[in-house]
């Protein structure tokens, strides 16, 4: 039980520090992950966005309406299917993307300071395998689906 414990412990302490960074553009740890998504792919599908993050499809329609209430993105309703919503960004979203950006890479690094490069490397491949097997076992995603890092 060791390994999920110090998986939670760092998982609390690395949102806990994004937080904090995060506070002056009004988001939070939960939300980074949706807004850079929405800033990389304009017009992206809700349901798209749901393959990428993999959580409960409850979890990204409280995010996206979050987001789209604090002004950084537009639905639309899709002209192929009008019961599926793209996602834009707001001139806001894309003000705030390169600084949050900046924000996750200051937390990553705050994790991983004093670890030499090549056992960076390492365990962030292995933290994406275990992550991806994961997905696999419990069907959010299957063999072969894209899955970015």
């Amino acid at each position: 039980m060791k390994l999920l414990k110090w998986l939670s412990v760092a998982d609390r302490l690395a949102k806990t520090d994004l937080d904090q960074r995060l506070a002056p553009l009004g988001i939070n740890s939960s939300q980074h992950m949706y807004l850079l998504k929405i800033c990389d792919h304009p017009g992206i599908s809700q349901d798209s966005l749901l393959n990428t993050v993999y959580v409960h499809p409850s979890n990204v329609v409280r995010m996206v309406a979050a987001l789209e209430k604090k002004g950084f993105l537009t639905r639309v309703p899709c002209p192929e299917d009008k019961r599926t919503w793209q996602l834009y960004p707001t001139e806001r979203a894309l003000a705030a993307a390169p600084q949050v950006r900046a924000a996750c890479q200051a937390t990553e690094a705050l994790l991983l300071d004093g670890w030499p490069e090549e056992e960076r490397d390492v365990f962030e491949n292995r933290l994406m395998r275990m992550g991806r097997e994961m997905a696999q076992k419990q069907g959010i995603v299957r063999e072969g689906d894209a899955f970015d890092g």
